[in-house]
């Protein structure tokens, strides 16, 4: 599976490292995921994700329920 927010569509970005000689070097910079699961009372089921630390939060903030919903509206989940 791609290292993409199901939420948030967070993906990786690209940029440089750059040494004290300033010397630029690709890289990627990755989101913060983790994989977890959530109880929909709605639907009375657990769903697995893959969401970053941001989605995190607004997981705690809005409720999965209200997420989930947004999410599928914009395209993000699989769910």
């Amino acid at each position: 599976m791609a290292r993409v927010c199901q939420i948030t569509g967070k993906r990786p970005r690209v940029g440089n490292n750059v040494s004290h000689a300033h010397n630029k070097t690709r890289r990627k910079f990755y989101p913060n995921l983790h994989t977890k699961k959530f109880f929909i009372p709605e639907e009375g089921k657990w769903i697995t994700l893959k969401v970053s630390s941001t989605a995190l939060r607004t997981i705690n903030k809005n409720g999965i329920s209200a997420v989930l919903r947004k999410a599928r509206k914009a395209g993000n989940v699989l769910a």
